[in-house]
């Protein structure tokens, strides 16, 4: 007896209801004359949006290799027997994932106010090796790729933490009783198992770092909307020079998205529970899988 499912028509209506709504905006953007689509054409591949877009791509590789760096050691510490590295991490994290990122990318970018000179010396004494303006270190690009990996140290940190304990203890007592100190047990064993479960997250993060970039304009770190507000402060053309912005960005993380997709596939395998089905595959309902077998049981 062959069992037939229910047809779901409120499916159906939505997903037309949605296309024709999608259609809609698409058709009333593309025909709205205030838009002005030559200007986004004009300055879609100018040379200042280039170096724009060169100042975000670097500023997002650095921060989340400072960032993974940074999180790593503060996770370890997290997970240490001492309560001084243990209170340490805790107050890092605490400080840098309960402030907004806005306000630590301005902070950074004023510290000048704060501090005039930067200087290494021994503490409590004349003594210094080292003396320099802060305005003449810290820079606008150098505040924000602090001020972007200090905040990603404090969520890269709670990634790694939750990989490393994914990781069974046993194979910690293992490595121990064959003599192996912490720091080579941790290197050799844990991390790369726990690599598993940190690498798809931080596929997000890195997308998400790409798109955080952009509040560095506060600063005017020169990258890529910093310099898309310098030419609409100049042209008054916003609306257009944010659709500039937008399709930058929204290339990106297409871009991005590829090999974070495969990074998801091939660092869970062995966790997914249930194959992955396309969008067209479950729109149809199982339609295309009925047909097939209606059409296998007429072959027979």
């Amino acid at each position: 007896m062959e069992i037939v499912p229910v047809r779901n028509y409120g499916r159906w209506i939505a997903a037309v209801a949605s296309i024709l709504a999608l259609v809609g905006l698409i058709g009333s953007v593309a025909k709205n004359d205030n838009l002005r689509w030559d200007v986004v054409g004009k300055y879609l591949f100018a040379d200042l949006v280039f170096d724009g877009l060169f100042t975000t791509l670097w500023l997002t590789a650095a921060a989340m290799l400072l960032g993974l760096a940074l999180g790593t050691l503060v996770a370890v510490m997290r997970l240490s027997t001492s309560p001084v590295l243990y209170g340490l991490a805790g107050a890092f994290v605490w400080v840098f994932r309960g402030t907004p990122l806005l306000v630590q990318i301005i902070f950074w970018g004023y510290a000048a106010a704060l501090y005039k000179y930067v200087k290494i010396g021994v503490p409590f004494t004349d003594v210094t090796f080292f003396q320099a303006e802060t305005n003449s270190l810290l820079t606008p690009a150098i505040a924000a790729l602090l001020a972007l990996g200090l905040n990603e140290a404090a969520y890269a940190s709670e990634i790694v933490r939750a990989g490393i304990q994914s990781v069974d203890p046993g194979q910690t007592e293992a490595a121990h009783s064959l003599g192996m100190r912490p720091a080579l047990t941790m290197r050799r064993i844990v991390l790369p198992q726990a690599m598993r479960v940190i690498i798809p997250p931080m596929g997000n993060e890195t997308i998400n770092m790409l798109k955080m970039t952009a509040l560095v304009s506060v600063i005017s770190a020169h990258d890529l909307m910093s310099n898309i507000q310098d030419v609409y402060a100049q042209n008054y053309q916003v609306i257009p020079m944010l659709v500039v912005a937008s399709l930058w960005y929204l290339a990106l993380v297409t871009l991005l998205s590829v090999p974070q997709a495969w990074l998801e596939r091939r660092y869970g395998r062995g966790t997914a529970r249930a194959r992955h089905v396309s969008p067209f595959r479950r729109l149809l309902g199982g339609t295309v899988e009925r047909l097939g077998r209606n059409s296998k049981e007429q072959n027979r």
